[in-house]
């Protein structure tokens, strides 16, 4: 693989499994020192041999990031570690679905905490080394932030909230040299995708393959994304070739988003 991320640090939340892990995995390929980061030690761990395994370099952090301090321990691991941050791809943060009526004050205050602080945390800490770098911050956020639905209020919610963070961020970004993007997936088969898919099994009566079908031409889609669909757009975005695209909210999800 071209090495177009070559003298660059990242950094990736929730860089222990799906798509984060991936996202994470494709930037050491391309050449990227990575910082790893997310509460599960012993995932990070995985994941750093994996990348060390395939040539690339890569060291880990477990923080929790829903807390106040966290963003910047993580920026100043990077830093220490590697001596810059170019690239800050914020990834971690799951909602809690559900009925709105049942869904707690706690429950949405976790939800705010993990994605949408985390982000705006770990981007305020980050950002002095990105100015310098004329770096680039991506955000990930959810198709669900664009057509929010009865089950996915919080994350929904918290969606929109991180892409409109995204938008502002980018015109701070214009000013100082830092290049800002949201990309929004859709259903990648993920842990969370998986357990949707089981209960569509159970709801329906048929095997995973059937289930999938069904789920993919209900909602018109092309297919289920992979992980790999969504590291692929990011390492496009943050190298050369994505150089031009600046406050941009990209859907990919195989068509689920209808609207403009």
């Amino acid at each position: 693989m071209e090495q177009r991320l070559k003298g660059k640090v990242a950094i990736v939340t929730g860089a222990n499994r799906g798509i984060g892990r991936a996202i994470a995995g494709r930037l050491a390929r391309e050449g990227a020192r990575v910082v790893l980061c997310a509460r599960d030690e012993k995932l990070l761990k995985e994941t750093e041999r994996e990348i060390g395994a395939g040539g690339g370099s890569a060291a880990f952090i477990p923080a929790d990031l829903r807390t106040p301090e966290a963003g910047a321990r993580v920026a100043d691991f990077a830093k220490t570690n590697y001596g810059q941050i170019d690239i800050v791809v914020n990834n971690a943060g799951a909602t809690k679905r559900g009925d709105f009526l049942a869904l707690t004050d706690a429950d949405w205050q976790d939800g705010f905490a993990l994605k949408f602080f985390a982000h705006t945390r770990l981007a305020k800490a980050a950002w002095p080394h990105l100015r310098e770098r004329k770096g680039s911050v991506v955000l990930i956020s959810g198709v669900g932030g664009r057509t929010p639905g009865a089950e996915f209020t919080i994350g929904g919610s918290v969606n929109a909230a991180v892409q409109s963070f995204g938008k502002a961020l980018a015109d701070r970004g214009a000013a100082d040299g830092v290049q800002v993007n949201t990309v929004n997936p859709g259903d990648i088969r993920t842990d969370r995708f998986d357990r949707r898919l089981k209960a569509a099994m159970q709801s329906w009566g048929v095997d995973a393959r059937e289930a999938e079908k069904r789920m993919v031409a209900e909602e018109s889609l092309t297919r289920i994304g992979e992980p790999a669909d969504v590291a692929s757009l990011v390492s496009f975005i943050v190298s050369p070739r994505g150089s031009y695209l600046h406050g941009a909210l990209i859907d990919i999800d195989g068509g689920k988003t209808k609207t403009m």
